[in-house]
């Protein structure tokens, strides 16, 4: 069985429409988000349009950290936020314009994990970590602090992103952990689209992370006619991605 991950779209519809235009061309089965949809992207209303129309036989979707943010919105949050991530909280009440009621209901009852199966390999959907959605999983840690992570988690593979930059690590528990990296706002310092397929059978999986072309230039632009205050700058890191995440 052939399985497409993605995560942290975040309103890049660009980036969408050409990942799941290589997810058809993979020919795969299922297609597993990991949350992260909408927040301090180009289109969010258009991505979050296009996802809540998907027949969801094909698609699991678990929500992300910005996914709960927009969800459950207040002038509270907004304010501490903006004392750490001003552009970002800009962003929050430009997302919360935007939005519809029912969309931001969406994002704020999505589940935050899942637990499935694929040819008899158990998998554990989250978005940052087992332990928190807005916890790390990086490339370059110490193996004790991603083992610390999933302390107790039973799943044969535990699917993660939110952190925008792909990696891997095989546990001591014989336990593999994927981060599959950001379709919408990739941090890896090209600006490609990142995804993962996977292929499960007899009990066993492999993982090709794949770079995806897209109309990043458009994206910007995009972005840029958002309006608020720093949106200039969230588009420059769409033409030059680089390290820096929420």
């Amino acid at each position: 069985m052939k399985v497409a991950v993605i995560s942290d779209i975040h309103g890049n519809y660009q980036a969408l429409e050409s990942v799941l235009a290589d997810i058809e061309k993979e020919k795969c089965e299922k297609i597993l988000c990991l949350g992260d949809l909408a927040l301090a992207g180009p289109q969010p209303d258009v991505v979050l349009n296009y996802i809540m129309d998907l027949t969801f036989g094909q698609w699991e979707i678990i929500q992300g950290n910005t996914d709960k943010i927009i969800g459950e919105c207040s002038t509270e949050m907004y304010k501490k936020m903006s004392e750490k991530f001003p552009i970002m909280a800009n962003a929050l009440l430009d997302d919360r314009d935007i939005l519809t009621p029912e969309q931001r209901y969406y994002l704020r009852t999505l589940p935050p994990r899942k637990e499935l199966m694929f040819g008899g390999v158990s998998i554990l959907m989250v978005h940052g970590s087992p332990r928190r959605m807005n916890e790390d999983i990086l490339p370059g840690m110490k193996l004790s602090e991603v083992q610390e992570m999933c302390e107790g988690e039973l799943a044969d593979l535990i699917l993660c992103g939110h952190t925008h930059i792909p990696c891997g690590y095989q546990l001591l528990t014989n336990q593999t952990v994927v981060n599959v990296g950001s379709v919408g706002r990739p941090m890896t310092g090209i600006p490609k689209a990142n995804y993962a397929v996977f292929e499960f059978e007899d009990g066993e999986f492999t993982v090709n992370h794949k770079e995806v072309d897209y109309d990043y230039e458009m994206a910007a632009m995009l972005m840029r006619n958002r309006g608020f205050e720093g949106c200039d700058e969230i588009a420059d890191q769409l033409i030059c991605p680089i390290l820096r995440h929420l």
